[in-house]
């Protein structure tokens, strides 16, 4: 049995909003594009190169991993609009991965019914 802490579910969520003036088509490319985007996102940052969803023109997904110990995981999602100014709304939202998911569980443990059915 551990007592390590859980984390905190509302620390699980990043989200960065920017305006730009370039319009939405030539930012989509900077976060599509794969030569583009490897100049401020790095293809070592990513869990795969590949985006894990997307919605042509508004949002993409990729999985990023931590380049050191424990190698956490991570979504990063782009999203993009336009703005009022005929510029571009760009928000990044970044969402922590449930670690709990990926470790195994244990035979016994120890909840309620387990220790009724003993």
């Amino acid at each position: 049995m551990s007592d390590a802490a859980k984390p905190d579910p509302s620390d699980a969520e990043l989200v960065l909003e920017y305006e730009f003036d370039a319009p939405p088509a030539k930012v989509w490319r900077a976060v599509t594009i794969p030569a583009l985007r490897e100049r401020w996102l790095p293809d070592c940052d990513l869990a795969g190169a590949e985006p894990e969803s997307s919605i042509a023109g508004e949002e993409v997904r990729y999985r990023l991993r931590d380049s050191e110990p424990p190698f956490r995981e991570s979504h990063v999602i782009f999203r993009i609009e336009p703005n009022e100014d005929g510029g571009t709304r760009f928000r990044i939202i970044q969402q922590a991965c449930d670690d709990d998911a990926k470790l195994p569980q244990p035979a016994n443990s120890n909840c309620c019914l387990m220790r009724v059915a003993a």
